[in-house]
């Protein structure tokens, strides 16, 4: 793969498991060494520079913090190593951890170990240690992925403003897309150890390249479909082809909830509605449509007119997207 990370850009790297996101970011980390290829940085030949003057700040999974250190000894560990000619004095080194620890929000934490911190705290001191050696570069590695849901949601804004102040180039692996599209400025999109998409979230979310990014960035429905002559066939529905469509047999994808609903003698899709459940202000309607079972969402509170469990529908994809048959 080739691709460019901008000067303080946060990056995500966006796949499934064993796509290769991780093995990436050991590279640019120094911890796996490439086959072949390069790595630059500035203009510089990063894989001829020895692990400790890369400047690569790494915050790891599981936080991989020292746990007979304290939260103020985790966080100068990487000044502390370094050289008597590099090292900073005592005094510097206590200014940087006060002014990481203001940063990341957790003052008055100084003394405590990393046991006797929540997963969210312990989570901000890996990334104030990564911080402190004032990396040109920041890798993350799923560093959300032990938290729960709400922690991760709560953790997610503050992580983007903490890079934008910080100023610093940010490589992010995730395999959780609404944390991609949500961080990222743009994101990158992996799979079996290919680049398969590159573009900035909207984009690669409105405009996947591919039925593989399609199914990845979301909820999917498809199905098969013909183009002739500018008009997209379904089954027995027929309509305009989108706009720069390949002719002949393609699959057709569409969101489950970017769907209208019609009776059954209106135009659409036939589909035999065979459940429904609310789920808060949206409506889950499973059904069949030529065959394929589907879950569909209905925007609430209010069922879609002649939606019922038993019932036959019509349904229109309001945006299809379409690639040719494989």
């Amino acid at each position: 793969m080739s691709l460019q990370a901008r000067d303080k850009e946060f990056l995500a790297l966006l796949g499934p498991s064993g796509s290769g996101k991780t093995t990436l970011l050991r590279v640019l980390a120094g911890l796996e060494k490439p086959d072949a290829g390069e790595v630059r940085f500035g203009g510089e030949d990063f894989l001829s520079l020895p692990v400790r003057r890369r400047r690569v700040g790494m915050v790891f999974q599981h936080y991989a913090l020292f746990r007979h250190m304290t939260v103020e000894q985790n966080i100068a560990f990487g000044l502390t190593v370094r050289s008597r000619r590099e090292k900073p004095s005592r005094a510097d080194i206590r200014a940087r951890v006060a002014d990481l620890l203001s940063l990341v929000q957790l003052e008055g934490l100084d003394k405590r170990f990393p046991a006797q911190l929540s997963g969210g705290q312990r989570q901000r001191v890996a990334l104030a240690r990564a911080l402190a050696i004032e990396p040109r570069m920041l890798l993350l590695d799923e560093p959300f992925g032990a938290l729960d849901a709400q922690v991760r949601r709560e953790l997610r804004r503050w992580l983007r403003e903490l890079h934008d102040r910080a100023g610093v180039t940010t490589v992010f692996v995730t395999h959780d897309q609404e944390e991609a599209l949500d961080l990222a400025d743009r994101v990158a999109i992996l799979k079996d150890g290919e680049l398969i998409q590159l573009g900035a979230p909207n984009e690669v979310y409105e405009h996947p390249a591919t039925p593989f990014v399609f199914d990845f960035l979301g909820q999917a429905c498809r199905l098969p479909g013909v183009i002739e002559a500018g008009r997209l066939r379904i089954a027995d529905w027929e309509s305009a082809a989108p706009k720069d469509a390949p002719g002949g047999p393609v699959e057709v994808f569409f969101r489950p909830d970017e769907v209208d609903f019609a009776p059954v003698d209106g135009a659409g899709l036939a589909a035999e509605v065979t459940g429904v459940a609310q789920r808060g202000p949206d409506v889950r309607i499973d059904c069949r449509i030529e065959g394929h079972a589907m879950e569909l969402i209905g925007h609430g509170p209010t069922l879609p007119i002649g939606v019922a469990p038993g019932l036959s529908v019509r349904i229109k994809p309001f945006r299809p997207q379409v690639y040719a048959a494989r």
